[in-house]
């Protein structure tokens, strides 16, 4: 073996010992105790659990609320990529950047500020009072926690659409139109086609995160709505039930892997990938 050789694999060593001490290991352990009861007997009762009306209802709202903040960020994210796409925006450029920043600042804090301004004596109330105009109930409610994923995964969705769109060539567009191709046309059979690996990222980076989500819901949706993540991370740390917490996972990591294998399929060139 060449030094050369020798030397890759000692630069890639760190990288080794991070993924097997942060990923494979935990995986590992998530695998045995979701699979083990606590005399450590082999058993499916933590990931059958799920079937549970109160588990079951998580689950179903969790995978609700994830799909209407995908949808939403999917609506919103595509006529601002296209927008910037339009306007010749560099991936470089200070508009791009702001729309990264926001991803910069702590993730607890982007959430905590907005449960700032939906309080009840929060910021929009205390407009609207000011107004003399009837103050709304906005925190602790399902539109609440879509709100807080969308606001905190948009740049997810953004992104990654973004950067395929750069990448579809003017001349293509042009001879859609010199066909006689209105906007409509040039969209659906043009735009949208060439850009669904970008979508498809777009979705997944959106999707999984807010399904596994438990901190959104836990400001701004209060002890009165309970997603899946939410039940998991109580097992953990106030129920001391690692069993039942870890077989919750495993379900939810079914979910995580058939997007994972969706993104895949549709994704092979790694096109939609968002940096």
């Amino acid at each position: 073996m060449t030094n050369k050789g020798i030397g890759k694999k000692l630069l890639a060593g760190p990288y080794l010992i991070w993924m097997v001490g942060f990923i494979i290991i935990p995986l590992f352990l998530i695998l045995y105790y979701g699979l083990t009861d606590k005399s450590g007997i082999f058993t499916l009762d933590n990931v059958i659990a799920i079937a549970t009306p109160e588990h079951s209802k998580a689950l179903i709202l969790a995978l609700v609320l994830s799909f209407i903040s995908t949808v939403v960020c999917l609506l919103l994210a595509y006529p601002l990529a296209m927008i910037l796409r339009n306007r010749n925006v560099g991936q470089g450029s200070f508009i791009v950047f702001i729309f990264i920043l926001p991803m910069w600042m702590n993730f607890l804090l982007r959430t905590l500020a907005w449960q700032t301004l939906l309080e009840k004596n929060g910021v929009i109330n205390t407009i609207l009072s000011l107004l003399h105009l009837p103050t709304l109930s906005l925190i602790n409610t399902p539109g609440a926690i879509v709100l807080g994923m969308v606001y905190n995964f948009l740049p997810f969705m953004v992104l990654p659409i973004y950067n395929v769109l750069c990448k579809i060539d003017d001349n293509v567009v042009n001879a859609a139109r010199d066909l006689g191709a209105d906007f409509f046309q040039t969209l659906t059979r043009i735009w949208i086609p060439l850009s669904v690996p970008g979508i498809i990222s777009g979705i997944t980076m959106v999707f999984v995160p807010a399904l596994t989500t438990f901190v959104i819901s836990s400001l701004l949706g209060g002890s009165k709505i309970l997603l899946i993540g939410n039940v998991i991370e109580q097992e953990f740390t106030h129920g001391s039930n690692w069993h039942l917490g870890s077989g919750l996972s495993l379900v939810l990591m079914v979910f995580i892997l058939l997007s994972m294998a969706v993104l895949a399929k549709y994704d092979k060139n790694g096109e939609g990938s968002a940096f």
